[in-house]
């Protein structure tokens, strides 16, 4: 059973955080589907990712992301401190395991969701595909019952067996 989404309730955007380890492939892939679903969707949205440190925004992401014409080359890695009222977002997804175990306790009421996807990086162009196709079908389960007014779970994201989980890779 999900609860309504408080920001829909309350007719203002719902501020929506990906949250990784470096803020450099996974949560900035993540933020580029969720900005990109929500606009598609008409959901008001603000959309932020954050990591645990920040890094740079890899290239193989951006590229991955290209070839279905979402640009990230404008973003860029930050920490949860770099990000406006940190404390205030909606839902929190983490993205990676590392990013789970570490990411602080929010003293404010939010919906903390977690799906680990596989850190492509070194892996080749395939790899990078793969995940980001898996990013943007979690993502879309995530807006879309965003949408509806509800507040998802964390295995109502989860698609098919689409890479998630078990590495410990910084992205």
């Amino acid at each position: 059973m999900t609860a309504p989404a408080p920001a829909l309730r309350e007719r203002r955007p719902l501020r929506l955080l990906v949250l990784c380890t470096h803020n450099s492939a996974r949560s900035q892939m993540g933020e580029g589907w969720l900005r990109h679903h929500a606009a598609r969707l008409g959901l008001d949205a603000e959309v932020w990712s954050a990591g645990t440190e920040a890094t740079r925004v890899k290239p193989d992401a951006i590229e991955a992301m290209a070839e279905v014409g979402i640009d990230l080359a404008g973003q860029a890695s930050k920490t949860l401190w770099d990000v406006p009222e940190p404390w205030t977002f909606d839902v929190v997804l983490t993205v990676c395991d590392d990013a789970n175990e570490t990411c602080p306790a929010y003293p404010a009421a939010t919906t903390r969701l977690h799906v680990s996807f596989h850190d492509p990086s070194g892996k080749g162009r395939d790899a990078w595909r793969q995940v980001r196709d898996a990013l943007g079908d979690t993502m879309r389960r995530l807006v879309e019952t965003l949408a509806g007014g509800e507040t998802p779970m964390s295995e109502g994201l989860l698609a098919g067996g689409a890479l998630r989980g078990g590495d410990r890779d910084p992205a």
